[in-house]
C-alpha cells in the first residue's frame, strides 16, 4: 500500500464554476457498500462536498446528461479500479468524460487501485472491452483509448493494509490540495474585471517557458488587488504551485519579512513540511533551492518597498520555467528598481462601469431605482471612476431616502469618508517631508497649473520640486497632462486638503504657510499672464 505525492500541473481551474469538490467514479456492485461507502463517508465528515452519482441519480442504460454536468462541475475526479470497473458502460463512459474534463478544463483526476494492479488497467481491462458485444465500435475504442491514458497517471494502490488509514490518508491529501486551490474571494460585485483579465493575460503569456514578473500599479482604490485576485483565480490550475502574499506592506511592518517567506514555502511546496527558517538570508536561500524546478504562480500583494522583491522574489532563477511572478504596488518606482518591464497601469473605470458598480451596491441591481438617476450620476461623477469610491459611498447610501442621498452629496463635497480617506493616506504617509508639503500645495492650490511654472516657484525656496513631483507620480497621486499641467484626481486633492484642515481644524492662521504660497502664486500668476500679453 503507498500513497504517492503526485503532483500535476493539471489542477481545478479556480474561474469554472464548481458544484462539488470531489466526484467518485466506482463500480456499485463492488466497493458501494465497502471501500467507497467508507471513503465517501470520511470525505463528507472532513467537510468536502462529495458526489456520488448512486446517490443522486438513477442508473439507465446510457449516462445522463446530469451526470455528465456533475463530473464537469467537480474540482477533483476519484476513480476507484475495482475487478469488474471495466464490465460496467456507465463506468467507462465516466472515465472518458472524466479524462475529457482533464485537459479541456483542468480538472485534477486521482486514480484508486481496489485490490487490483495498476497493470491490469493496461492489460486485462481493455482487453474485457470486448465483452460488450452491444457496442459499436467507436465506443470499444474509445474506452480502451480512456484505459490506456489513466492506466500511464499515478495513483494510489490498495493491496494489503489497514484499509482505514489509507482511506485517512486519501482524505487529508484531498483537503490539503482543495485548501490550496480554493478560489480567491474578489469582490462583492466584479465590474469590469474582464478586460483587466485580457490586459494581464497578453502580458503573462501563460504557457511559455519562459519567467516572467509582471507589475500592476495604480492609485490606492483603483482596484490592483482585486484584479491580481481574478488572475490568479482565472490561470492558477495552470501551475503545479501557487501562492498568493496579501498585504505585504501591512505584513511586513508588523511580523518581518521571515514570517512572508515561511507562509510562501508552506503554500508552494506540496507536502506539508517545517522547513526551519529562523533568518530571511536563509528564507532566501530555501526559496531558491526549493522552487527552482517548480512552475510557480506567485503573488505579491501591495508591495512599497524594493527590498520585500528582493527577499520574496529576488530573480527569476529562483523559480521553475513557466513561472508568473505578479506584483500590486502604488509605487511605480519599485517595478523600475526591481527591473519589472512588464507592467499594467490600472485606469480608472468608464462611466458605464462606475454606474453600475455604485448601483449594485447602493440598489443591489445593474441599474438606479426610478426618480434616482440625477442623485447616482451625481456621485459618480464626484468618484471619477475609482472603485473604492463606488463601493463604499453605495454601500453607506444603500436603503437611504433621497433627502439622505442629497445630504450626503452635500457632505462628500467638503470631506472624505473616513474609509476611504484612511486607504488614501497610506499613500501620503509614505512620503518624505517635501514631498508632503509639494502634494497638499498642489492639492490646494497648484492642480491645473503647468509643471514649469510651480517648478520655478519652488526652486525659490527649500522645496526640491523637480524629484518631488516625479516621485508623486510615480506613486500615482499626481499626473501630468498632454499640456503639461499638473493634474490629480479629485478624491485626491480632496484628501490633501481635508490632510491640511486636520493640522488645525479650529484655527485656521495655522495653516496661514498654505494661505501665503496661494497669494504668492497668484501673484506670480498674473505677473506672468502680463508677460505673455506684451510678448511679441
Amino acid at each position: 500500500m503507498a500513497i504517492p505525492n503526485v503532483s500535476s500541473s493539471s489542477s481545478p481551474s479556480s474561474s469554472h464554476p464548481w458544484n462539488h469538490d470531489v466526484f467518485l467514479s466506482f463500480r456499485g456492485e463492488d466497493t458501494r457498500n465497502t471501500f467507497t461507502g467508507h471513503l465517501y463517508n470520511a470525505l463528507i465528515m472532513k467537510g468536502i462536498n462529495t458526489f456520488r452519482d448512486d446517490l443522486y441519480l438513477q442508473k439507465g442504460d446510457e449516462i445522463s446528461p446530469a451526470l455528465l454536468e456533475a463530473i464537469e462541475q467537480s474540482k477533483i475526479s476519484i476513480i476507484v479500479f475495482s475487478k469488474d470497473y471495466c464490465t460496467s458502460t456507465w463506468c467507462l463512459d465516466e472515465l472518458v468524460k472524466i479524462l475529457e474534463c482533464r485537459k479541456s478544463i483542468g480538472q485534477m483526476v486521482r486514480l484508486i487501485f481496489y485490490d487490483v494492479n495498476p497493470s491490469d488497467v493496461r492489460k486485462q481491462f481493455v482487453k474485457r472491452i470486448d465483452m460488450h458485444e452491444n457496442k459499436v465500435n467507436k465506443d470499444k475504442q474509445r474506452w480502451k483509448e480512456a484505459l490506456e491514458e489513466a492506466a500511464n497517471l499515478c495513483g494510489w494502490h490498495l493491496d494489503k493494509g489497514n484499509e482505514s488509514d489509507f482511506i485517512q490518508r486519501i482524505v487529508e491529501e484531498m483537503s490539503s490540495i482543495l485548501m490550496k486551490r480554493t478560489s480567491l474571494d474578489v469582490a462583492k460585485n466584479p465590474v469590469g474585471l474582464d478586460s483587466h483579465i485580457k490586459v494581464m493575460s497578453e502580458l503573462l503569456s501563460v504557457g511559455n517557458d519562459d519567467v516572467r514578473m509582471v507589475g500592476i500599479h495604480g492609485i490606492g482604490g483603483i482596484g490592483k488587488t482585486t484584479i491580481a485576485k481574478a488572475v490568479y483565480n482565472s490561470f492558477a490550475h495552470q501551475f503545479q504551485s501557487c501562492c498568493f502574499l496579501a498585504e505585504v506592506r501591512e505584513t511586513t511592518n508588523r511580523s518581518g519579512l521571515v514570517k512572508l517567506q515561511k507562509t510562501l514555502l508552506s503554500e508552494t511546496l506540496s507536502m506539508n513540511t517545517k522547513l526551519k527558517v529562523r533568518s530571511v538570508d536563509r528564507g532566501i536561500t530555501v526559496i531558491k533551492e526549493r522552487l527552482c524546478h517548480k512552475k510557480v504562480l506567485l503573488v505579491l500583494d501591495d508591495v512599497n518597498k524594493v527590498e520585500q522583491l528582493e527577499k520574496l522574489a529576488g530573480d527569476k532563477n529562483w523559480f521553475g520555467p513557466g513561472s508568473r511572478i505578479i506584483i500590486t504596488t502604488r509605487d511605480q518606482h519599485v517595478l523600475d528598481t526591481h527591473g519589472v518591464e512588464r507592467r499594467y497601469k490600472v485606469q480608472e473605470l468608464s462611466a458605464a462601469d462606475a454606474l453600475q458598480l455604485l448601483s449594485l451596491n447602493a440598489f443591489h441591481k445593474s441599474y438606479p431605482e426610478e426618480g434616482y438617476e440625477e442623485l447616482i450620476n451625481s456621485v459618480v461623477q464626484y468618484a471619477k471612476g475609482l472603485p473604492l469610491v463606488l463601493v463604499v459611498l453605495g454601500s453607506f447610501l444603500c436603503g437611504r431616502s433621497k433627502p439622505q442621498w442629497e445630504s450626503t452629496i452635500r457632505k462628500m463635497q467638503r470631506s472624505l469618508d473616513k474609509d476611504i480617506y484612511e486607504i488614501l493616506k497610506i499613500s501620503f504617509d509614505a512620503l518624505d517631508d517635501n514631498e508632503k508639503a509639494i502634494f497638499l500645495y498642489i492639492a490646494c492650490f497648484f492642480k491645473g497649473e503647468e509643471r514649469d511654472f510651480v517648478t520655478k516657484i519652488w526652486e525659490a525656496s527649500d522645496f526640491d520640486p523637480v524629484i518631488g513631483i516625479q516621485v508623486l507620480i510615480e506613486r500615482s497621486l499626481v499626473n501630468v497632462d498632454q499640456h503639461e499641467r499638473l493634474q490629480m484626481h479629485d478624491v485626491i486633492q480632496l484628501m490633501g486638503r481635508n490632510i491640511v484642515h486636520q493640522e488645525s481644524p479650529d484655527e485656521p492662521g495655522e495653516r496661514s504657510r498654505y494661505g501665503l504660497m496661494r497669494i504668492f502664486s497668484v501673484f506670480l500668476r498674473k505677473i506672468r499672464e502680463l508677460i505673455m500679453q506684451f510678448k511679441p
